[in-house]
């Protein structure tokens, strides 16, 4: 039985090997295949047609998805520590609205809970390599926050500004019957959004809606500069340095071959 049981954690969480492989892309095919199925019944027309075809392939996938969930936890050592593991938890989350589905009536809207299945891709895709970037992406936010915070701030009083004028100028006839509204305006018009349920009538107004349009696009780059450089920052923090014996540069990275100055070679 241990013999068994250490075969099918090979095959299904091993991904070095042949049939490990082969579990993760079968796995991900009816993962895909799943959310189609979920997506299709949502479609009046395809329901109407195709209802029955979608329910047995629902079931199908169901039953399998179970099955692997059970697997999963028959082959390790802690089964409660894949249970209440954020990846048990979805793949429990993604199998029981069908079954609620038929011992409980009246939870079919419980099947929207089956999308959660797009979820598992990122453990089968293993996805966790690149949590370090991830952290990086975080820490430049964290650092960028106040500058962020005062970015946001000056926009906001940029289109409470513009939209307090385009009140003024437009007046209700085009639309503009209050404050709050025109700085609802003034915010679509300056992301270049452009619902166009509110557009200016006169020359002033549409010469001012151009300006904010024009504005938009200079500062909607803004943030991303910021994050950028964070970013940049702490690439750099990271990267650790040597020094030049020739020209004493302290400022190479520490595999470098040879000073980006001098061109003398660097001992290691």
């Amino acid at each position: 039985m241990s013999k068994l049981r250490e075969k099918i954690k090979q095959i299904i969480f091993g991904t070095n090997t042949r049939a490990g492989k082969l579990f993760d892309e079968v796995l991900i095919v009816a993962i895909v295949l799943s959310i189609i199925t979920v997506m299709l019944e949502s479609v009046s027309d395809y329901n109407q047609k195709y209802g029955a075809i979608l329910i047995i392939a629902e079931w199908v996938f169901t039953i399998l998805f179970t099955l692997e969930y059970f697997l999963r936890m028959y082959c390790i050592r802690r089964p409660m520590s894949y249970a209440l593991s954020f990846f048990g938890i979805i793949d429990l989350l993604s199998i029981i609205p069908t079954y609620l589905s038929v011992l409980l009536p009246g939870t079919q809207v419980l099947s929207i809970i089956r999308v959660l299945r797009v979820l598992r891709i990122f453990r089968i895709l293993k996805l966790v390599q690149y949590m370090g970037e991830a952290n990086n992406l975080v820490k430049a936010l964290v650092s960028s926050k106040k500058k962020i915070f005062i970015f946001l701030f000056a926009v906001l009083n940029i289109v409470m500004i513009l939209g307090s004028i385009m009140y003024l100028i437009e007046g209700e006839k085009a639309g503009f019957s209050s404050i709050p509204r025109s700085i609802y305006w003034a915010i679509v018009t300056l992301t270049t959004v452009g619902y166009g349920d509110i557009t200016p009538i006169t020359s002033l107004g549409q010469t001012l809606s151009a300006m904010i349009m024009l504005i938009g696009y200079s500062i909607i780059a803004v943030p991303t500069g910021i994050v950028t450089s964070e970013l940049t920052s702490h690439k750099r923090s990271n990267v650790t340095t040597i020094s030049c014996v020739v020209c004493e540069e302290d400022n190479l990275d520490s595999g470098s071959l040879f000073c980006n100055k001098c061109g003398s070679k660097v001992d290691s």
